[in-house]
């Protein structure tokens, strides 16, 4: 069940869709966030992707190797070794 008033939009010359702003307020959307768009008959529906931050998820990378003893060259020549296998 939709949790705001339905508004009408429309689609730009170039193929972009306004998002209403009541609507972007009340889901924590602006600038640059990421949708995943499909359809299916006359229905288009977006989804917020929730991609997750590399640099934090390096940092938490370093952190792990430096409590096992590595040091960031070590986990770099980890990560040259894993993608020469693949």
């Amino acid at each position: 069940m939709p949790t705001t008033e339905p508004s009408i939009t429309t689609l730009g010359e170039k193929g972009q869709v306004v998002i209403p702003q009541k609507l972007r307020k009340h889901l924590g959307v602006g600038p640059k966030t990421k949708f995943l768009v499909f359809g299916q008959g006359d229905v288009i529906v977006l989804k917020r992707l929730s991609l997750p931050d590399v640099s934090k998820e390096w940092e938490k990378v370093f952190a792990m190797a430096k409590r096992a003893g590595l040091d960031e060259k070590d986990v770099e020549r980890e990560v040259k070794a894993h993608r020469k296998r693949k």
